[in-house]
């Protein structure tokens, strides 16, 4: 029998943390009241962290390990962890204990009221400003990309309804950003404040270089805003030069040719109409290679819970 949530914690050396979050996420689950499993995936520890998961696993029935042969990042370990979770309602969660154990039963409850989708909202987060600025610049190029505007889409403590679960598990594109992925096949989208608390052991394993890849990942995964600001930006500097010359050609006549400074102002015209048709033509082309990457990544183009007016049960999913 399925149980009604599963919890998926990616785990890359946090032999520091682990007791402790395990201790705390089995009391949170058990007080839930009904089914529950706990799904660790280690993400190519290189300290004890793979031994100590399994020993929990071997302790309680309910408790998996899903094993990588080595690091492919936090969004791989959440995928896997997603495909191989059975429950209705399923929680991620980080394990470095900055968001407790104990506020998974608000983002169950979302989820139990009619949420597809619940995210959780660091409204007091314990962080420093250098990991402040870049979350917020996050949530601005999240929520324009994706349209739907939330505080907090860098808080991994999130939920998601099975169904939507399973359509992000059909998606193949090697590089997603989940909370940005759910929100595709999310109907109701809710947000839930959660305490936030200093990192219990460790370091964090998001440096610069990987914020930026992240950032490029929501961009190129949920957005064609760059590609359309070249056209944009080509097509007024070709208006603009175009305008340009008709304008010089004007006061050419009017004024004469010792008026033209010897051709210069004509040499810029024809400079902004000729970059303007390039990157006119790059954006373009960036369209075309936009709607190409689009297919190709396979993503469904909806989901469907249920149909009315037949039979109720034949439409069940």
């Amino acid at each position: 029998m399925a149980p009604q949530v599963s919890v998926v914690v990616p785990v890359y050396n946090e032999e520091g943390n682990l007791p402790e979050l395990h201790r705390r996420l089995v009391a949170a689950l058990e007080g839930l009241g009904g089914g529950w499993e706990l799904i660790y995936v280690d993400d190519g520890s290189r300290d004890r962290s793979f031994e100590m998961l399994k020993g929990y696993a071997a302790e309680r029935p309910e408790v998996r390990i899903v094993e990588f042969n080595r690091n492919y990042g936090q969004h791989a370990a959440v995928f896997a962890g997603l495909r191989e979770s059975r429950g209705e309602f399923v929680v991620t969660l980080d394990a470095d204990l900055q968001n407790p154990p104990e506020e998974i039963p608000k983002i169950v409850k979302a989820l139990q009221e009619g949420a597809d989708a619940a995210g959780g909202w660091r409204k007091f987060r314990q962080d420093s400003w250098a990991r402040k600025l870049p979350s917020w610049l996050n949530n601005r190029i999240v929520s324009k990309a994706t349209g739907i505007r939330l505080n907090d889409y860098g808080c991994m403590l999130r939920g998601y309804r099975r169904e939507v679960v399973d359509a992000m598990a059909q998606c193949g594109e090697l590089s997603s950003y989940i909370p940005a992925l759910a929100h595709v096949f999310a109907r109701r989208i809710v947000e839930v404040p959660v305490e936030h608390a200093e990192r219990g052991a460790g370091h964090s394993k998001y440096n610069f270089a990987g914020l930026m890849r992240l950032q490029f990942d929501i961009l190129t995964g949920f957005s064609m805003f760059p590609i359309r600001a070249l056209t944009w930006f080509g097509g007024i500097t070709f208006l603009a030069g175009a305008l340009f010359g008709v304008l010089l050609l004007a006061l050419r006549l009017y004024f004469g040719a010792d008026w033209a400074g010897q051709g210069v102002f004509t040499l810029f015209a024809v400079l902004f109409f000729f970059v303007g048709a390039q990157f006119l033509a790059f954006g373009l082309l960036g369209e075309y290679l936009g709607r190409i990457y689009a297919e190709v990544r396979r993503r469904p183009r909806f989901i469907v819970r249920q149909v009315h007016g037949r039979n109720d049960k034949e439409n069940q999913r």
